[in-house]
């Protein structure tokens, strides 16, 4: 593992753990992070095994700041612990097991131009389509004064890991340079998942990215 005091290094780690559950899974997980061109750190992740009522889960997130970092930092230390003991965690399989893979939340998504216009906000194109003229996404934590044009309703898919080889998680410093697929291609034989990681962020860098740079890939044993 490579690791410094200083949050703006390049820095990286890893780890293998097992779930329980209907069956055992093994797995590894590798992540890695850079300041890159930005002025500061706001890009923040968390890896966590945790068990919750006698069964094993796995947690992973990249939280983007933008304006600051206080409320990805505080997601970091508190979104996972609160999901985990909510009462009807393990019980609502939603919750539990899914895996976000939503389209990113641009002002400019039809769907979410409807959903700003018709609680009251507003879009504008000022270098990119922005809520009010501000805000570049359009559901993010924080931002409270551009609420409720702006939520923090999560887009939750629910898939199976039968036949996934890994998940790419990342922050927009990534697939603002990257795409899905070029991802893919980049990691789809690097069976190192921290390897993978700090591949896929020297590559982002060298591929022009401007801003903080987050990523965090997990492998599943296919055998």
């Amino acid at each position: 593992m490579i690791s410094s005091r200083d949050r703006h290094a390049l820095f990286s780690g890893g780890g293998i753990s097992f779930l329980t559950g209907s069956r055992a899974a093994k797995f590894s997980y590798g992540y890695s992070s850079f300041k890159g061109k930005r002025p500061s750190m706001e890009d923040f992740y968390e890896t966590r095994i945790s068990e919750v009522d006698g069964q094993m889960v796995a947690f992973f997130g990249v939280f983007d700041g933008h304006g600051g970092s206080r409320t990805a930092e505080y997601l970091k230390n508190n979104l996972f612990k609160n999901l985990s003991t909510h009462p009807d965690f393990i019980k609502d399989t939603k919750t539990a097991i899914a895996v976000p893979l939503s389209i990113d939340h641009k002002p400019d998504r039809s769907d979410e131009r409807l959903r700003i216009e018709d609680a009251g906000g507003f879009i504008i194109w000022a270098g990119t389509w922005r809520v009010g003229g501000v805000l570049a996404v359009s559901r993010a934590f924080g931002d409270k004064l551009l609420k409720p044009y702006v939520v923090a309703e999560p887009e939750i898919q629910e898939e199976e890991i039968d036949g996934v080889d890994f998940i790419i998680i990342a922050s927009d410093g990534l697939w603002n340079v990257l795409s899905n697929e070029d991802a893919v291609a980049l990691v789809q034989q690097v069976t190192d998942a921290e390897a993978a990681a700090r591949k896929l962020i020297k590559e982002a860098y060298a591929r022009g990215s401007s801003d903080n740079i987050t990523c965090v890939v997990v492998r599943f044993d296919s055998s």
